[in-house]
């Protein structure tokens, strides 16, 4: 029988904040993947609308659709028996208004096995927040560097603005987010960021200094070998094996190698 496992709960992120216990976070969009990561310790799953661009092939987020987070959501969430399972709201999918944000944040939760649903923005976001978490829905928040304003931040660039930075991460932690991702940003600003909040931060691109960090899988195990961010470290190259691994295989078939004996019925 299968080892029993407890599941990683919304309060254990405060409380790894206090024993200053670092949190580990990556994407998965897929049930395989998912329980690869889980089996693998993983504490958090995100499935981020990041598969816009890992998945899909977009050079944004921006064409991600609430029905294709809930799809995808479905699958990754129901490989996770430890990790918490946190999925993103997509661009136009909570921006309208608090009520467009609870019925969507909504599906989330009641569509898949998700425990908590993310979404961009502190100061501005603050009323929506409040508004998910006074429904009983987990809020991770997400300031800095946000994807979804790609195009009013003229790309993906290092976010400076320190006061503005630091004032969203105070509204998204005070309207109730039970965590922080905080993306692109100096790493000095991250650790003041990090020790004025009583909730975690999860870093991306933010230095050493968070409580946590996340990446996108894809990018941590090689699997997209024309964008390499400076804040992603390579723990594997996949796409070359992946390659190599493909080409015999075509080899195999094409010299009448494969299937052999011990791949044939008899």
């Amino acid at each position: 029988m299968p080892t029993e496992v407890r599941p990683v709960t919304i309060p254990d992120f405060a409380a790894w904040k206090a024993q200053r216990r670092r949190i580990s976070m990556l994407t998965a969009y897929d049930f395989p993947t998912a329980r690869l990561l889980d089996e693998a310790g993983v504490d958090c799953l995100l499935v981020g609308d990041s598969l816009g661009t890992a998945v899909q092939g977009w050079e944004t987020t921006l064409k991600v659709t609430l029905d294709q987070m809930v799809y995808h959501a479905e699958m990754a969430a129901r490989a996770a028996r430890r990790a918490l399972v946190v999925a993103d709201l997509p661009f136009m999918s909570y921006q309208v208004s608090p009520r467009q944000a609870l019925r969507s944040a909504g599906r989330i939760l009641k569509e898949t096995h998700c425990q908590a649903v993310k979404l961009e923005g502190g100061t501005r976001m603050a009323p929506t927040i409040r508004a998910l978490v006074d429904a009983g829905i987990p809020v991770m928040g997400h300031v800095g560097l946000q994807p979804q304003a790609v195009r009013t931040l003229g790309g993906y660039k290092v976010q400076r603005s320190g006061e503005e930075i630091l004032a969203d991460a105070h509204a998204a932690a005070a309207a109730g987010a039970f965590a922080v991702v905080i993306e692109c940003i100096p790493s000095s600003l991250a650790a003041r960021i990090t020790k004025q909040l009583t909730v975690p931060t999860i870093g991306i691109g933010a230095g050493p200094h968070c409580d946590g960090q996340v990446l996108v899988v894809h990018d941590m195990l090689g699997l997209i070998e024309q964008f390499r961010p400076k804040f992603v470290r390579r723990y594997v190259e996949l796409g070359p094996q992946i390659r190599t691994a493909v080409a015999a295989y075509v080899a195999d078939v094409a010299e009448g190698r494969f299937p052999g004996e011990t791949e044939s019925f008899r």
